[in-house]
């Protein structure tokens, strides 16, 4: 499509669609400034959102970030814009995460990547979360395969679990669940991002109406945000016994790699949305150190593990919160 112009309506639409990213506890971590003259976003981690028990790393925030700034690329991508993306560009500024210089249009070899960036556009008001049960439908081969390549395009591994590995990733996830449920800390930090929006309107965190009904098998597929409090009138389902689960990795371990798995992340998302799946995360452990290093396992691939997906075919979940586009973008001359 035509290049689009530079004024402030069109600077609130890319950065409205770069806020739809998911992030942990749905927290938001990011600010944006737009400068004119150069035509460049800055994208900042918000520290203050951070989470010190479950992302004292801030691992986590930083693939938020990521996530976020691939919206902002495809949606940039979409109106004519050929990105130019700097992760880190000033070390002394470790909130600095990331410059996105906006090109009117490529015209070169970018082209053919540009435009698939522009093709996912529509995913990304569709993506959400959906803590609920999917059905049992084998995701074809040519689907995963065109996962793994949204991946690699970002410089990510993702390869779903074979049969034989499922189970023990089926155990580590139970026991993160348990491990956050007994730790009373950990479960004040996920009560402080949880929103009961009987009380007011939420800007962010998780509200209520979205954490999904719990699994009458007993079995911890999604985190359950309710922690230990009980939710009136929670509906309880049977989750899929074989959930059809993916681990995201990449090769280094570092704040740039994460932002990368970011990116990744959110380029799978929008990829499954574009054919029909709906997705859910099983982070929990990441969270544990000791369990994260078990994920590291060669049997289940080479490479850091950064993310762990559930994928299937099943409801889509309900929309959460986002601050208001004002509240996150600063606009100078």
């Amino acid at each position: 499509m035509p290049v689009q112009p530079l004024d402030d309506t069109t600077l609130r639409e890319l950065v409205g669609d770069a806020v739809t990213a998911p992030s942990m506890h749905n927290a938001q971590p990011w600010r944006f400034l737009f400068r004119r003259s150069s035509r460049t976003f800055a994208l900042r981690a918000e520290f203050g959102r951070e989470m010190p028990e479950a992302d004292p790393s801030t691992r986590g925030l930083h693939v938020g970030c990521g996530a976020a700034l691939l919206n902002l690329r495809v949606s940039a991508c979409h109106r004519g814009f050929s990105p130019v993306t700097t992760l880190f560009p000033r070390p002394a500024e470790p909130d600095l995460v990331a410059t996105v210089r906006l090109d009117p249009g490529s015209g070169g070899p970018g082209v053919p990547r540009d435009a698939e960036l522009a093709a996912l556009h529509p995913a990304i008001r569709l993506r959400r979360t959906s803590r609920y049960p999917f059905d049992g439908r084998v995701i074809p081969g040519g689907v995963r395969a065109l996962l793994a390549e949204a991946a690699r395009r970002e410089e990510a591994a993702f390869a779903f679990l074979a049969p034989d590995d499922l189970d023990g990733v089926l155990v580590l996830i139970r026991d993160a669940e348990v491990l956050d449920l007994t730790d009373p800390a950990r479960e004040a930090e996920q009560r402080y991002w949880t929103r009961n929006t009987e009380a007011r309107i939420p800007v962010d965190g998780v509200p209520d109406y979205a954490f999904g009904p719990t699994d009458a098998s007993g079995r911890a597929l999604n985190r359950d945000f309710a922690g230990t409090e009980a939710v009136p009138g929670r509906d309880h389902a049977l989750f899929e016994a074989r959930p059809q689960l993916a681990l995201l990795r990449t090769g280094r371990d570092r704040p740039a790699d994460w932002m990368r798995a970011g990116q990744a992340l959110e380029r799978v998302l929008l990829t499954a949305v574009a054919h029909g799946l709906v997705a859910a995360f099983a982070t929990q452990p990441l969270e544990w150190p000791e369990l994260r290093r078990l994920l590291r396992d060669p049997a289940l691939g080479t490479g850091h593990p950064q993310m762990i997906l559930r994928l299937g075919y099943g409801p889509a979940g309900p929309p959460t919160p986002r601050r208001r586009v004002d509240e996150v973008l600063t606009i100078e001359p």
